[in-house]
C-alpha cells in the first residue's frame, strides 16, 4: 500500500502541469472528514492516507505520497440537499435565517451565494419548506464550511483583516 501522510491545500505552489498529471482519489464527504484512511486511486493504487487529526480534505487538495508521487483529491458527486430561495414569495434574506437555524443544530452546511447545500435530513428539510425556501435532491460535491476554528482551509492565515472601519469611535467633530 501507498502511504501518504503529506497535504497540499489546492495543491498550492505546484506546477499545474504535474498536478494535472497527477493520479485522482474521488472520495465523498464522509471521507474526506476523516484523517486517517484507506482509498482507491485512479491507477487501481491501494492509498492509505494518515494526515494530523483534526485535518479535513478538500477536492483540489494535493496528497503527497511517500515515493514523492501526487495524488489530487477529487470532490466524489454524492446525495445532498439545494436549499433555494424561493423568488416568487420570498427573498434572499430567507437563506441567511436557514444558514442561522442550520447552523444552531451544527449541521455542516455548504454556504454558496444563491443557494445553501446539507446532507439529506427530511426533518431539516420539511422545517425549510415550512420556511417557505425551496429544497431540491440533488447529486453534488459537497464542500460545507470549515468550522470557524479550523486550522487549514481557505481563509486560515487571515486573522488580520485591517479593513480599515474608521468610524472615530463615536468622537464626531461639531
Amino acid at each position: 500500500m501507498l502511504q501518504t501522510a503529506k497535504l497540499i491545500p489546492q495543491g498550492r505552489g505546484l506546477a499545474s502541469v504535474l498536478v494535472k498529471r497527477a493520479t485522482t482519489l474521488t472520495l465523498d464527504w464522509d471521507v474526506r472528514q476523516k484523517s486517517r484512511f484507506e482509498a482507491t486511486d485512479s491507477q487501481g493504487r491501494s492509498v492509505g492516507v494518515f494526515l494530523p487529526r483534526g485535518t479535513v480534505v478538500r477536492g483540489g487538495d494535493v496528497l503527497v505520497a511517500e515515493d514523492g508521487s501526487l495524488i489530487r483529491v477529487e470532490a466524489a458527486p454524492q446525495s445532498v440537499l439545494r436549499i433555494t430561495a424561493c423568488t416568487a414569495h420570498g427573498s434572499p434574506f430567507d437563506l441567511t435565517r436557514a444558514a442561522y437555524h442550520l447552523g444552531n443544530r451544527h449541521v455542516p452546511i455548504e454556504l454558496r451565494p444563491d443557494y445553501l447545500q446539507i446532507e439529506p435530513d427530511h426533518v431539516l428539510a420539511d422545517m425549510l419548506r415550512s420556511m417557505h425556501l425551496i429544497v431540491n435532491s440533488v447529486d453534488a460535491a459537497f464542500e460545507p464550511e470549515s468550522g470557524a476554528y479550523a486550522s487549514h482551509g481557505a481563509h486560515a492565515g487571515h486573522t488580520e483583516h485591517g479593513h480599515g472601519h474608521d468610524h472615530n469611535h463615536g468622537h464626531h467633530d461639531h
